[in-house]
């Protein structure tokens, strides 16, 4: 769960960071002027789609960052990031291809993964 008072810290640190104002800030992320005033006063919680906007408009910061205060800010990484589908290789030699299991612990397994992506869009793979 998402502690909102750091969430807001976090986030006023990011409006600072970029010299923007809250009207500003909203006009960049596409969210109207009141929705900022009403997160930073803690009147509303921010949504997920409030989330992705912020990271869309400002690749530099990071979401385990924004969320729990884990990582960094500004983001440094962003060349680094780790392509989850890369294309397939061209090579001619294949590996034999084993049957991959979902991880199983205390009679548990996973039974959705859902990938979020900077522009809104999404992926879902489900066991």
């Amino acid at each position: 769960m998402v502690n909102t008072e750091d969430f807001i810290k976090r986030l006023q640190k990011v409006i600072d960071y970029y010299g923007e104002s809250a009207s500003s800030f909203a006009e960049k992320i596409g969210v109207q002027r009141s929705s900022i005033s009403h997160i930073l006063s803690g009147r509303n919680k921010p949504s997920l789609d409030f989330t992705l906007k912020v990271l869309t408009a400002f690749p530099d910061v990071d979401l385990y960052w924004l969320f729990n205060g884990r990582g960094s800010f500004p983001n440094l990484n962003n060349e680094e990031l780790i392509e989850l589908n890369p294309e397939p290789s061209t090579s001619t030699s294949k590996a034999p291809e084993k049957e991959i299991n979902p991880l199983v612990k205390n009679d548990k397994s996973i039974e959705r993964i859902v990938i979020f992506y900077t522009d809104g869009s999404f992926k879902n793979f489900q066991n």
